[in-house]
């Protein structure tokens, strides 16, 4: 069965889209605000993590967090948010019968929240332990390491969750200002998919959100191009296992070519066919686990290569994985691992949007981000058109010796073993 989705917006301009689900016994309901950890300046680096944290702790119609999950839970539903660079993503699965409940707590989460100055100081505290337990786990360090490796010291670069001297400057000002700048109809999306219609899915959002007064947001600074000086990034620790991660440059979002990277990436390190899997742990026994992912922003990207591995094989582990990489561009890849890599794709595609609150996710951040949504249909024709030729022109165009960062976390980390497996 097809499935369609309808746009809408409300009369203050707030958008909205609904995918209806009429087999489902669920509605998924998202709310995006178009702003992340990349919209801050240094002084207030995690300032969207802390308003996401805050909303929870009460709005208008649910005065504290108890109120709040009270009443999700108490409908079965369950409620969750994320921060990531460029939006904030608050989100909610109910019984479909719930659906003006869902919205109602969303609605006025993201629109009335209370800011209330004692939950400032109490949250202050707990993301304080939240950026200590990801600093504690060497795993997450490494990835921060390796985003300042690819970025250095531009938003792009910095923690999400910001660090322990950002947070602690943050004001109750900055908080109430960020709110009243990005939380914009303009700059939101309500989405909706599940048993329910476009027609009252509308209603619903206009009579909750329609208040919200029109107004323009700030711009962000755009993307600095190049690798820092520090491209190689290594933290020393007392631990068994050695975090490694190889950064190289990927696509922006909308670039025309995403489709043949997400093959490229499904040859290289997805998946248990993939000749990363097969070369580094299958053969070389060198890793546990190894694997490639893509992260593409407005305008710049990333393809990220993480393994853990026993510290003495860190230089030889770097060196297979790069060996790998820039093979892709030395020779076409066979078409039979082409079949594989299309049809993994494409699969693994499909089942990502199994779910209402799947389908909630996906096309709210994408009409949030890109200003459209392309249909299921067009996203597969797309994927299974890619040629053996495009791949190896496109790693041709990103791969290059000097276009590769890497970071490790593990006992007598030094870059100087970097170094060496990047010029070998």
């Amino acid at each position: 069965m097809a499935i369609a989705w309808q746009i809408g917006a409300t009369e203050n301009g707030l958008r909205v889209v609904t995918t209806p689900v009429t087999t489902a016994q669920s509605v998924g309901v998202g709310i995006f605000v178009g702003v992340g950890s990349r919209m801050e300046d240094r002084r207030t680096n995690g300032l969207s993590h802390y308003v996401e944290h805050l909303l929870f702790k009460g709005s208008a119609t649910h005065p504290n967090a108890l109120a709040i999950s009270q009443a999700i839970e108490g409908a079965g539903g369950i409620l969750n948010a994320f921060t990531n660079r460029e939006l904030t993503g608050y989100w909610t699965q109910v019984p479909y019968e719930r659906l003006d409940l869902a919205v109602d707590v969303l609605a006025n989460m993201v629109t009335r929240p209370l800011l209330d100055p004692a939950e400032i100081d109490r949250e202050r505290t707990v993301i304080l332990q939240e950026i200590r337990r990801a600093h504690d786990q060497p795993a997450h360090w490494m990835g921060e390491l390796l985003s300042r490796a690819v970025y250095g010291d531009q938003p792009l670069g910095w923690p999400i969750a910001g660090s322990e001297e950002s947070v602690q400057g943050i004001t109750p000002r900055d908080l109430l200002d960020h709110v009243a700048r990005w939380h914009v109809p303009e700059n939101i999306v309500v989405s909706v998919a599940g048993n329910t219609d476009h027609n009252r899915v509308v209603s619903l959002v206009q009579e909750k959100m329609g208040s919200l007064p029109r107004s323009s947001f700030p711009s962000f600074l755009p993307f600095q191009p190049g690798l820092p000086e520090e491209r190689l990034q290594a933290e020393s620790r007392d631990i068994d296992q050695s975090n490694l991660a190889i950064g190289l440059p990927a696509l922006p979002r909308q670039d025309p070519d995403r489709y043949v990277l997400a093959i490229l990436n499904a040859v290289l390190g997805r998946g248990m066919s993939s000749r990363l899997f097969k070369e580094v742990r299958e053969r070389r026994g060198l890793a546990y686990s190894v694997g490639s992912s893509v992260s593409r922003h407005h305008d710049s990207g990333l393809l990220a290569i993480s393994a853990g591995v026993s510290p003495q094989n860190v230089e030889e582990t770097a060196k297979v994985i790069l060996e790998e990489v820039f093979r892709l561009a030395a020779e076409p890849v066979p078409d039979d691992e082409m079949t594989r890599a299309r049809d993994y794709s494409v699969g693994t595609f499909r089942l990502g949007l199994e779910t209402p609150i799947a389908l909630a996710l996906t096309t709210g951040e994408s009409l949030l981000t890109t200003a459209e949504i392309e249909s299921i249909d067009e996203v597969v024709a797309k994927l299974q058109a890619v040629t053996a030729e495009e791949v190896q022109i496109l790693a041709r165009r990103l791969f290059s010796r000097d276009s590769v960062a890497m970071a490790v976390v593990g006992p007598q980390a030094s870059t100087a073993v970097l170094q060496e497996a990047l010029s070998r």
